[in-house]
């Protein structure tokens, strides 16, 4: 069948093949070599990052080593695993480690349960066949370290005699001994790969890691400076940054140099201090200053540093200078602000220095700030009035917010509205729990000025957390914030060619990414089921503000039309007409 259509009406028409699809997770078992193709039936995402994938559901053993290989000629190769149930963030991803655009994905079950394996090209809406294989692999073989002493080198090659990690990457592994507290330098050159660097011990038979490096030394080299928190055996990992690198290498072991002094200071002290040419170094070789302050259990820090010459960086350590955290740019204009609680009373340890290398006068602060107040109940349908001030909880970066919490189930639209005549209105959305994680923000979505919207199609039924704040850092003020309910998602209606409608944009129509209302309707055809993706638009063709949109269907099929204004949050009425074309 071969037609055209005539839309003439007060907002622009897009023409799509299908609805969006949604499918359940197949069941597979390790073991299976599947053939699968990913077509325009199959379930896809929304949002930013739009792509379609097949799920396939999985049970494994806590402790049990997944290797999963997807192939195609048609995509490239993108592999994922979830936890059942917690599809927000992946466990573990690949993109190239089959090689030649294939994904090789290798991945140590936590815990025993079902999880979901999920097959898709790399970005974008292709299609094409696949293979997918699932298997267990063998828990890698600790090999027999070589041995290296301070102030020795060696020289050999990475290979297919060499370890291989949980990762698959190839290794080569040294031993050697150190004092408490000593320090060595270490470094890993190379000609034929990007040199990795890691160090740490054998605990319980297996490697736990301590301390890494990828491009610490001259170019794609690899350098360390390592501090043995105490007596004992330590093991070096020679690799590389990409899994499939193979090809010679150096790795030479010195006496590192000596750790900046640490100078005394307190929780609510300011210091006023310098980076200068003669300055100590830190274990990547700038400029640092190290400061040493007592602390109790619970307690939670802010750690500030602002220098006007030079980008800033923090980092914590605990007393034996394991890492606890560290900071770039969270305090604006490439000043540091790191926000951590400490987990046990006793001394910590600061090294203040720039990122990578730079000298100055600089600040340090570091303050006591209160623990996040547990968040507000909101109910879906209410409307709450705020205010922003000094006495409000911070963020990481040191910006005030109010929270709220609410429930929701999967699938459930919400859109959360923000607005305030003192700042820039900013929302976030994350599940509800000790830690904040977003998931979804906005900032000026409304389309009216700097008031916030933000619509989100939940992903799971359960609590959820909305952080209402000020796009900048220090602004306080009035605001009020709205939450609706915007219930599942819309279907299209039916429509015959040859039809007019009369319809109404409202808020609580369909609404695209971009925040614009739209009306659906179903042309009627062969069914065929499938993805929302444009094949046509029109915007103005008809007159300043009308549109009309002459299409040809490529093949036999259900499309829909959509009609809906050009701008985000336009509603009012409409006239939809469609005739058939000779």
């Amino acid at each position: 069948m071969r037609y055209s259509l005539f839309v003439a009406a007060s907002v622009v028409a897009l023409l799509s093949a299908g609805a969006a699809g949604a499918q359940s997770a197949a069941d597979a078992r390790l073991g299976d070599n599947i053939r699968g193709r990913l077509e325009e039936g199959d379930a896809r995402t929304r949002g930013a990052e739009t792509y379609r994938y097949d799920d396939y559901r999985v049970n494994l053993r806590a402790g049990q080593r997944l290797e999963a290989e997807l192939t195609s000629d048609d995509f490239d190769a993108y592999l994922e695993v979830y936890a059942q149930g917690s599809m927000r963030q992946s466990l573990a991803s690949d993109d190239d480690g089959a090689g030649e655009l294939n994904a090789r994905l290798l991945f140590t079950a936590p815990e025993a349960g079902a999880y979901i394996v999920r097959a898709r090209p790399f970005s974008g809406l292709e299609t094409g066949d696949y293979q997918l294989s699932l298997r267990e692999r063998v828990a890698p073989r600790m090999p027999r370290p070589g041995r290296i002493a301070v102030g020795r080198d060696v020289s050999a090659r990475l290979g297919s005699g060499s370890a291989e990690d949980d990762d698959g990457k190839r290794y080569d592994a040294y031993a050697f001994r150190a004092s408490a507290g000593e320090r060595v330098k270490i470094d890993l050159e190379s000609d034929d790969f990007d040199a990795f660097l890691s160090v740490g011990r054998i605990v319980n038979g297996a490697f736990v890691q301590m301390a890494e490096n990828d491009d610490g030394g001259d170019s794609l080299n690899a350098r360390l400076v390592f501090t043995a928190p105490e007596a004992g055996e330590y093991l070096i990992r020679a690799t590389s940054f990409s899994s499939s690198a193979r090809g010679g290498y150096r790795l030479q072991l010195e006496q590192g140099p000596p750790a900046p002094t640490a100078t005394p200071t307190a929780i609510g002290e300011e210091t006023r201090s310098r980076l200068a040419s003669d300055s100590a170094t830190s274990d990547s070789g700038a400029p640092a200053d190290l400061y040493r302050f007592s602390g109790r259990a619970g307690q939670r820090l802010a750690i500030t540093m602002k220098a006007d010459g030079f980008d800033t960086y923090l980092e914590l350590f605990d007393a034996n200078h394991n890492s606890l955290a560290s900071d770039d740019d969270s305090a604006g204009d490439l000043n540091a602000r790191l926000t951590h609680t400490l987990a046990e009373d006793g001394d910590y340890l600061i090294e203040a220095r720039a990122f990578s290398s730079g000298e100055g006068p600089y600040t340090l602060k570091i303050e006591e700030i209160a623990p996040p107040p547990p968040p507000s109940a909101i109910a879906l349908g209410q409307t709450v009035e705020g205010e922003l001030t000094g006495g409000a909880a911070t963020d990481d970066e040191g910006r005030l917010y109010d929270a709220f919490v609410f429930s929701g189930t999967e699938g459930q639209r919400i859109q959360a509205v923000m607005r305030s005549g003192d700042f820039d209105a900013y929302l976030q959305l994350g599940l509800n729990g000790d830690e904040f994680s977003e998931i979804a923000s906005d900032d000026d979505g409304l389309g009216q000025g700097t008031d916030a919207r933000l619509i989100f199609t939940l992903p799971e039924t359960g609590e959820y957390a909305l952080r209402a704040r000020s796009w900048s850092r220090d602004a306080k003020g009035l605001y009020s914030l709205e939450l609706q309910d915007l219930g599942g998602e819309p279907s299209p209606g039916s429509l015959l060619i040859g039809a007019t409608v009369r319809g109404r944009l409202t808020e609580r129509a369909s609404i695209t990414d971009e925040g614009v209302y739209y009306d659906a309707y179903r042309e009627v055809g062969e069914e065929k089921d499938g993805d929302y993706f444009k094949l046509d638009e029109d915007d103005d063709s008809l007159s300043d503000t009308h549109a009309r949109l002459n299409w040809t269907a490529p093949r036999d099929g259900t499309y829909v039309l959509r009609a809906r204004s050009f701008g985000a949050n336009s509603t009012g009425d409409y006239v939809l007409m469609t005739e058939r074309q000779p």
